[in-house]
């Protein structure tokens, strides 16, 4: 299986950015309208010119107002690896993923049994996707080590919450310091300064990502320079 996405982001590292996935989302159940006019293919453009190496689409309807459509409009302007954020439940989802032209897909531990997240785990690399393995507690995160997951998501926030709650990065340490020493680790939500970056970063997290902080800030590109310039 080619690992585009994970490469993206160690090579990233290996310049000496931290490496931060572009989290594109048209709306947050928290903050609601992230866009203010602009687009999908605008804001990945933004990103790309600005240094991103990877990012990651909504897709969900229901309450981020999200499509397939959006996912494929990303993946076809900027040709970089694209992560697909979504309530996956069925294989089906799956090879729309791979039709729509991500690289990777999100899969959250807190959604299925382990019988049937291992059964999406095993369809998605059959498919050539990378999994980005979500957990927001321990023992979703060893669920996620005895799937053999090497691209782990840790959440700050709760996503049966639709991540309204509080979480921040302060929250997740410990669990962070506890993953897989062979895992990517990315961590996400909440992330808001350079403070927190580095907070995440020093834990041990491989990559972050980040949505709404950048799509709020007053000029997105130069905040993503903020965050992602190298200790």
């Amino acid at each position: 299986m080619e690992r585009r996405f994970s490469n993206a982001l160690r090579a990233e590292a290996q310049q000496g950015r931290i490496p931060i996935i572009v989290d594109i989302k048209a709306y947050s159940p928290r903050y609601g309208d992230l866009f203010r006019g602009r687009t999908h293919p605008e804001l990945a453009l933004t990103f790309k010119n600005a240094g991103a190496p990877a990012f990651a689409v909504i897709t969900e309807k229901e309450h981020y107002h999200g499509s397939l459509d959006d996912l494929e409009q990303v993946v076809t302007v900027s040709g970089l690896p694209v992560l697909r954020k979504d309530f996956i439940t069925g294989v089906r989802a799956l090879e729309d993923t791979v039709w729509a032209g991500a690289s990777a897909v999100l899969l959250i531990c807190s959604m299925h049994s382990p019988q049937r997240l291992t059964k999406l785990f095993r369809a998605a690399h059959k498919l050539g996707l990378e999994v980005l393995v979500e957990m927001h507690t321990l023992q979703e995160l060893e669920i996620a080590a005895d799937l053999g997951a090497k691209l782990i998501g840790i959440n700050n926030k709760d996503i049966g919450r639709l991540e309204l709650d509080d979480g921040n990065v302060s929250r997740m340490l410990t669990l962070i310091a506890q993953a897989p020493a062979d895992a990517l680790i990315v961590n996400e939500s909440g992330l808001h300064t350079r403070d927190d970056v580095c907070a995440a970063i020093d834990a041990g997290a491989h990559a972050l990502l980040i949505g709404s902080a950048l799509l709020q800030a007053d000029d997105p590109a130069e905040y993503f320079k903020v965050l992602s310039k190298g200790r």
